[in-house]
C-alpha cells in the first residue's frame, strides 16, 4: 500500500522527503512554493538535486505537487484567469525539473458564469499550458464537492476536461473520496463503492485515476459541503473506508488531507488506515 501524507517544504523543498521518511509515509503530496501566492522563487539547482537524492534513498513514491490554492481556471475575472493558467505552467516546469511525475489541480469556479462557460474556459487553460511546458508531467484533475458554482464536482465533467485537453496522455484524476461522497457519490456500503466505481469506469475510465485523496467527510452524502474530517469520524465512517480500502481505490497511491487537532494527528490518520486494512 502506498500511502502517504501532504506535508510541509518549509526550509528547503528536499525537507519534505525527510518528513515523508520520518512519519512512515511511502508516497507523498506537497506544495512546491507558497500556496496562497502568486508569485514563487525558483527552484536552485542545489536543492532540486537534493530533493532527487533523498527521493532515490527512499522509498517514497510516486510524489505529487498540488497547485496553490488561488488558482481558479475557471475563473470569468481575466486577470485571475491568466494568473492561473501562469501559475499551472509554473507548477508543470517545477515538476519537470523535480523529476515529479503528477500535479494535481483544482478546477474552480465559474462564480455564476455558468458551468458550460466554466468548463470551456477550463480546457482553454490546460491547452494553453500544455502547448508552453511540453514535458512528461501528468495533469491530475481533482473532483470537486459540488458546491455552489463549482466544476468539476461531477464524472461528465472530469471527462468533459479531458477530453477536451489536446494530448489526453497528460492528463489523468485525483479522486477525493470527501469531495466525491459530498457531491453525491456513496461510498460507504461495499456495494455503493462498487457502483459509483462502476460509474466512473463507464464515464471516464479506470485507466485515468491516478491518485486517490483519502480523507473523510464532515457533510452528509449530497450536501455540497468541502469539509474534511479524521479517517472514520465523518460521514464515510469506518465501514466506508473499511470497503474503499477493499476496493480497487485501495490498490492506489493514498494521500491523506485529514484535519490536525486535539483528537488526532496526522500520524493517528495513518495509523486508523492501517488497522482499516488488517
Amino acid at each position: 500500500m502506498r500511502l502517504g501524507l501532504h506535508l510541509s517544504i518549509s526550509g528547503s523543498i528536499d525537507r519534505v522527503v525527510d518528513r515523508a521518511v520520518e512519519r512512515g509515509c511511502n508516497t507523498l503530496q506537497m506544495f512546491s512554493r507558497n500556496p496562497r501566492a502568486w508569485w514563487s522563487k525558483r527552484l536552485r539547482s542545489k536543492e532540486i538535486d537534493s530533493f532527487k537524492t533523498k527521493l532515490n534513498e527512499s522509498d517514497v513514491w510516486p510524489v505529487f505537487i498540488h497547485t496553490p490554492y488561488l488558482l481558479n481556471l475557471a475563473s470569468p475575472k481575466q486577470i485571475v484567469y491568466h494568473k492561473s493558467i501562469k501559475v499551472l505552467k509554473d507548477e508543470l516546469q517545477r515538476a519537470g525539473e523535480l523529476g515529479v511525475p503528477y500535479v494535481v489541480t483544482h478546477l474552480g469556479s465559474h462564480l455564476g458564469y455558468g458551468k458550460r462557460e466554466g468548463l470551456r474556459r477550463i480546457v482553454e487553460a490546460i491547452n494553453d499550458a500544455f502547448s508552453s511546458v511540453r514535458n512528461d508531467v501528468v495533469l491530475l484533475l481533482e473532483n470537486t464537492a459540488g458546491s455552489r458554482n463549482s466544476t468539476g464536482s461531477s464524472f461528465e465533467d472530469i471527462e468533459h476536461i479531458a477530453s477536451g485537453a489536446g494530448d489526453r496522455s497528460r492528463v489523468g484524476v485525483c479522486f477525493d473520496t470527501c469531495h466525491a461522497f459530498a457531491a453525491g457519490y456513496d461510498l460507504v456500503s461495499t456495494g455503493a463503492v462498487e457502483h459509483t466505481l462502476r460509474r466512473f469506469d463507464e464515464i471516464i475510465g479506470s485507466d485515468e485515476l491516478k491518485l486517490v485523496h483519502l480523507n473523510d467527510s464532515k457533510g452528509g452524502l449530497g450536501s455540497g459541503i468541502d469539509r474534511h474530517e479524521h479517517i472514520g469520524m465523518g460521514k464515510i465512517g469506518e465501514k466506508g473506508f473499511t470497503n474503499i480500502l477493499k476496493s480497487r481505490l485501495g490498490q492506489l497511491p493514498l494521500i491523506l488531507e485529514t484535519p490536525i487537532d486535539h483528537r488526532r494527528s496526522d500520524i493517528g490518520n495513518l495509523k486508523k488506515v492501517r488497522e482499516l486494512t488488517q
